[in-house]
This record gives C-alpha cells, structure tokens and sequence, in this order.
C-alpha cells in the first residue's frame, strides 16, 4: 500500500497531508456533533453519519487522486463550458430550486441527491477568471474588453447567488476582487466593478423590499441587527458558540464530550468549529486547524512562484483563496467577529456537494503543483548532466558515470 502511495500519490505532499488532517477532524467532529440529528432522524444512531461522511471523505479522495493526475491545461479550455453550465444552473436553481427559510440553494438530482449549485458556481468563476486572466491579459487592459470578459461574468454568477446566499455572493465576488489585483487589472476598473456591483446589489435589494415575504431581506436585516446587538434574543447562536469555545479552554473537553452540540442549531455544519474547540481545545482544535488553511494558501503560493503557465498560477491561487477565505469567514463567525453566515467550514464540516467541489479545487492545485514538481525533476537531471559534460573527465570516465 506505501508503495502504491509513492508511485500514484504525486503533488505537493505538504497539501495531501492537510488534506488528510483536515478529514480527520471531519470525521470525529460530525460523529460527535451529528448525536441531535441521530436521535431525531435515526433512532440515536449516530455511526449513520459517520458512515456517510466516510463515503463522501472517500469519494473526494477518489476525486482528488482521479483529478491531480490530469494536466492542469485541459481544466482551462473546460473552464469556459463549466461557466456556461453554472450559470444555467443557478437561473434553474433560482426559479425551481429547492426552498428553505425562502431560500432556493439546492437542485434534486437523480436518486434523490440535493445539489447546491453555488458550490459548484464557485470553483467556475475562479477557473473561468484564471483562463481569462491568463489568455486576455492584453485585452483586459481595455475597460470594455474587461467589463465584457471579467466584470458581467462576475456580477451575473454573484447576482445569481446573492437573493438565496448573500454571505456566499460577498466571498465569492471578493476572491475574484483579489485574483483580479494579482492578475494586474487595472485598480481603476476594479473600482468601476465594485460600484456596478453595489448597484446591482441595491437593485435586487429594493426589488426584495417590494415584497418581503418572499425574500431574504429580512434574514439579512435581523442578523445584522443582532450582530450588534448583544441583548438581542436572535444572538442565540452567537452566544451558545461563545460558550462551547468559552469551555473548551485550551485542551477541551475530550472527543465526544461537548455539550453545546445539543443546544446549537446545525453544530455539524454551520458551528463545526466551536464544536471543535470545545472538545479538542483552542490549541490542538483552534489554532491548529487555523494554521491547515493558512499553511495552505503559503503552499500554494510556493506553487505559484514555480509555475511556467499564468492559468497554473491563477486557478491555484484563486482556488486556495476561495478555500481559505470561506474557511476564515466560518471560524469569523464561530467566535462572533462577523455576523451568522451559514458559511461550512472545507472539507470538515458534514455535507455532500460541498465535499465533492472542494475536493475538485484541492484535486486541480495539487494538479498544477504535480507538473511543477515533474519540471523540476527533470530540471536537475538536465542539470546534473551538464555538470558531467563540465568535467574534466575522460570520455570513458564520462560514459561510465552516465
């Protein structure tokens, strides 16, 4: 098995290990946070979701081996088609969607499956940027040719999102903010983009005011309101989170000993973090785990800087913020920094679309670090030869060495 590892398993080895790190806090944390769901939908069955969040760990393990092993070029020239299908996804998603709390987040698939398709409208955007940036860089100089090519893109996938999702839609358009800055776009046009976009949102908000019975207005409204105010009784989930972080202290209360699972709304998901830290400590739970994400987007960053194609660069970097970035606005929310989000902690936090994108975005990084590695590899070997020939050696001493 070992021996399989080292011939198939390529890539950065940093990155499989987070990867693997980050699913085995996944697995002991929804087995212990899932114990309310258990008792409510399966008879106090708790190893049914332990089980499941094994079969999807699986899968995106599979994805992740399955898509590393792909050059990392063909994912630009099916970025374009994968755009073209999120954005079609998303306008089925808002008019036949699923509905929760006058949210339409979720498509039924084949055999019952639930589909959240801003998932996967995410990981499009960034790739979809990363080619433009890549193959237009002397259009986009062109604020035409960059409000065609980058900004209505952007404004439609996160004016699609944002009447169901807004904390998705406002991550999702501040990472192509950043990816658009390392790719160089003009920071007058980008300032251009952010006044469409506030525009935009005003509309749909006002809109939304028309008739509030059907929207998220009032959602939004009341988290903010609560946010700010500390004796609000709608803070309930702010302060049972401060409390489960509170008394975890520095090494928690041990595996399967939380006590504020049972209290908090969704602690398998939306509050994973301060299940974590109540059980696992602020030091192995908390800050370790912060510093997998923050460790992550330096890795990648090392990729970048080895990468001899743009596209490699920016799809890398686009998706490591994108990862990091969502990963930071859950923990955000956990210790009461930010409003309630909803916003699932990567690859931890028990789900189904959102396992299966994330692997995708880890499976193309870790396929343009396996091409960086490879180039190297065959760099030294160029290299050393070339020291041979240096050598003042005789041609059969050469030869040997060879």
């Amino acid at each position: 098995m070992l021996e399989f590892f080292k011939r198939n398993i390529k890539g950065d080895r940093v990155i499989w290990l987070i990867i693997g790190a980050l699913a085995i806090f996944s697995l002991m944390s929804v087995y212990s946070a899932s114990g309310t769901l258990a008792y409510k939908y399966q008879g106090g069955n708790a190893t049914h979701y332990l089980l499941r969040q094994a079969v999807l760990l699986l899968m995106g393990f599979f994805i992740v081996f399955i898509v590393h092993r792909i050059p990392y070029r063909y994912f630009s020239k099916l970025s374009l088609w994968a755009y073209y299908l999120a954005v079609f996804l998303l306008f089925v998603t808002l008019i036949w969607g699923m509905s929760l709390n006058q949210a339409s987040r979720w498509i039924m698939l084949p055999g019952g499956i639930s589909f959240q398709t801003s998932d996967f409208a995410k990981l499009a955007l960034m790739m979809y940027l990363a080619r433009v940036l890549a193959i237009k860089e002397k259009e986009i100089k062109n604020l035409k040719t960059a409000f065609r090519l980058l900004f209505i893109p952007i404004i439609l996938v996160c004016g699609l999102i944002m009447p169901a999702d807004l904390s998705t839609a406002v991550l999702l358009f501040g990472t192509a903010v950043v990816l658009m800055i390392i790719g160089r776009v003009n920071i007058r046009y980008i300032g251009v983009l952010i006044g469409s976009a506030i525009v935009a949102g005003g509309l749909v908000i006002a809109v939304a005011f028309i008739s509030p019975e059907t929207s998220r207005v009032g959602t939004w409204s009341q988290r903010i309101t609560d946010f700010f105010n500390e004796e609000s009784e709608g803070n309930f989930q702010a302060e049972q989170s401060k409390i489960a972080i509170a008394t975890g202290g520095f090494i928690g209360k041990g595996p399967g000993n939380s006590v504020q699972r049972n209290i908090l709304p969704h602690p398998y998901s939306d509050f994973i973090f301060a299940i974590i830290i109540e059980e696992y400590g602020c030091l192995i739970g908390g800050l370790f785990l912060i510093s997998l994400f923050v460790y992550l987007f330096y890795r990648v960053v090392i990729i970048v800087r080895k990468v001899d194609r743009k596209f490699g660069a920016y799809v890398s970097i686009g998706l490591a913020a994108m990862l990091s970035f969502q990963a930071m606005a859950h923990m955000a929310v956990s210790v009461n920094i930010i409003p309630v989000t909803g916003q699932t902690l990567p690859l931890v936090s028990m789900g189904g679309s959102s396992i299966i994108i994330t692997s995708l975005a880890f499976g193309v990084i870790l396929s343009v670090s396996r091409e960086v590695m490879e180039r190297e590899k065959i760099k030294a070997i160029e290299n050393s030869k070339d020291e041979i020939e240096n050598q003042n050696l005789s041609p059969e001493v050469k030869n040997e060495m060879k």
